[in-house]
């Protein structure tokens, strides 16, 4: 069955949800450049602001399938549209760190509840033909949300910078937020055209409403089908055990628990959201000043999108292990060679470099005038004893620009190698292996527990990097998670199984026991 106009139409509607996530999670990483000095943030409270929508997340996930089993998918989806449109109002308005980080973490309740709701909906109004392809919009949204707030925020600080517009240092950043309202009240508004879940509707016992929104998607002959096919699954599930989690550890399980776990890690402790949420900071660090920072941005985002298409594409025809271990020894080189150029760079600041850079106590610099700085954490030491540290974080990406002698061309190849690698192979393979490698009986549950411990890492790498980049350095930074995806490299090549072309049942004999 090819899919339709109305199916398409709901599936680009409900995985607004996904490109909200993206958005939100994107823009944080121009605001911080300008919310940071603002409030005088340290490295815990500034990791705490970008990473606080994560950690609430992580607990989103785990109710919001239960209880839009309660109350309706559709009605969920609307709350999670409300949260974004309210986060994004008081975000912009926040006056102070506490105000900031609690109204980004209403946000986060509503990305976690819609990366779990959206691809579950968008699964229950499609054909078995069309749903990959459906719940694969999420994936493209998610990173079309990346770009579209990788540019919302280049054309702020431009039009900042060029002194021309409205725009304040003390306002931008807030607009940058704001205007996420747009996409949300857009997404809740939307959401009152779509139908609610046949699936849901009939496990409500509310069958003939369920058979309806399929007949208005599929023709009668195609709904009475399917009705009769979901109502014999309900019963089915009626009948079924709930599994405790403690099934997962079973020596039946041990082997395909361990390959799921090891993805699922890997694909956050390689520091992938630490590069989208922070990427301004670090193209900044290589002395491109920070309006080249802000582009680039948006040419690492446009990578992005550009190579998920990629996976899209080969997903099915390459099959799953190939595109895994390809990118992850892509991902490993990218970091390895970031990690190469920031070790290279050395920092010194001479008497004109320093009459050169605006807004600053000149004076307080002279003590380390034409001083050589072989690592970015001594000569960001200096700076910030000289000058105070919220004096520091304003003019970082004009002192830096002024004083690193280092090849960024090196590090921006690095960058876009790393997102490029990890947008066909550990981004979008990830949710399908864990789809395919479990037993029907225990996918729920082992792709939830996965879940969890992938969100939990994700949130931690976010809140620990500004303490890596302050502490450890970019090159060491970089270093570890180089590391850590050549150790994932080699894991992989041992115990990686392939997925492609295979029934549910034939995996579950190869890989099960």
């Amino acid at each position: 069955m090819r899919i339709n106009t109305q199916s398409l139409w709901i599936a680009l509607v409900v995985s607004l949800g996904g490109f909200l996530f993206g958005f939100d999670a994107g823009i944080i990483s121009g605001v911080m450049e300008y919310a940071g000095p603002e409030f005088n943030l340290n490295d815990a409270q500034s990791g705490w602001v970008v990473s606080s929508p994560s950690f609430v997340a992580m607990f989103a996930m785990l109710i919001s399938g239960r209880l839009s089993d309660i109350v309706g998918r559709k009605r969920i989806l609307l709350m999670v549209g409300f949260c974004y449109a309210v986060s994004a109002l008081f975000s912009a308005y926040a006056t102070s760190y506490e105000m900031l980080y609690l109204a980004r973490m209403l946000g986060g309740f509503a990305f976690g509840a819609a990366l779990v709701l959206a691809p579950t909906y968008i699964a229950e109004i499609s054909t078995s033909e069309n749903r990959g392809t459906l719940v694969s919009v999420q994936q493209l949204n998610i990173v079309l949300g990346f770009f579209a707030a990788f540019l919302s925020n280049y054309y702020f600080n431009g039009a900042f910078k060029s002194g021309t517009s409205f725009l304040t240092e003390e306002n931008v950043w807030r607009w940058m937020l704001g205007v996420e309202m747009i996409p949300a009240v857009l997404y809740f508004l939307l959401l009152f055209f779509v139908p609610k879940s046949p699936r849901w509707l009939f496990t409500q016992n509310r069958n003939a409403e369920g058979q309806a929104v399929l007949e208005r998607l599929y023709g009668s002959e195609y709904a009475a089908k399917e009705s009769q096919t979901i109502i014999a699954s309900i019963n089915e599930d009626k009948n079924k055990e709930k599994v405790p989690i403690s099934e997962l550890f079973k020596p039946a399980l041990r082997f395909i628990l361990l390959v799921g776990l090891t993805i699922g890690i890997l694909q956050q402790v390689t520091g992938i959201n630490a590069i989208y949420f922070y990427a301004t900071s670090i193209f900044k660090q290589t002395g491109i000043g920070t309006d080249a920072a802000f582009s680039s941005g948006v040419l690492l985002s446009g990578t992005s999108v550009v190579f998920t298409l990629v996976a899209m594409y080969l997903i099915d025809r390459m099959g799953r292990r190939p595109l895994l271990i390809i990118g992850t020894a892509g991902i490993a080189i990218s970091l390895l060679l970031c990690a190469y150029s920031f070790k290279q760079a050395t920092y010194q600041l001479s008497a004109t470099d320093i009459s050169n850079i605006e807004g600053i106590d000149q004076t307080a610099l002279s003590g380390v005038a034409d001083k050589v700085y072989d690592n970015d954490v001594d000569f960001k030491n200096a700076m910030k004893g000289a000058l105070g540290n919220q004096a520091y974080k304003k003019q970082e990406g004009a002192i830096i620009e002024a004083a690193v002698d280092m090849n960024a061309t090196l590090v921006l190849i690095g960058i876009l190698g790393f997102v490029a690698c990890f947008a066909f192979s550990l981004g979008p393979v990830m949710w399908v292996m864990l789809s395919e490698m479990y037993p029907n009986k225990y996918r729920g549950l082992a792709i939830g527990f996965i879940g969890f411990i992938n969100s939990f890492s994700s949130w931690l790498i976010q809140q620990i990097f500004p303490w890596e980049l302050s502490n450890l350095g970019n090159a060491l930074t970089f270093f570890i998670f180089g590391a850590i995806a050549l150790f994932g490299f080699f894991i992989f090549i041992k115990v990686l199984p392939e997925t492609k072309g295979k029934s549910l049942e034939q995996l579950e004999r190869e890989l099960v026991g």
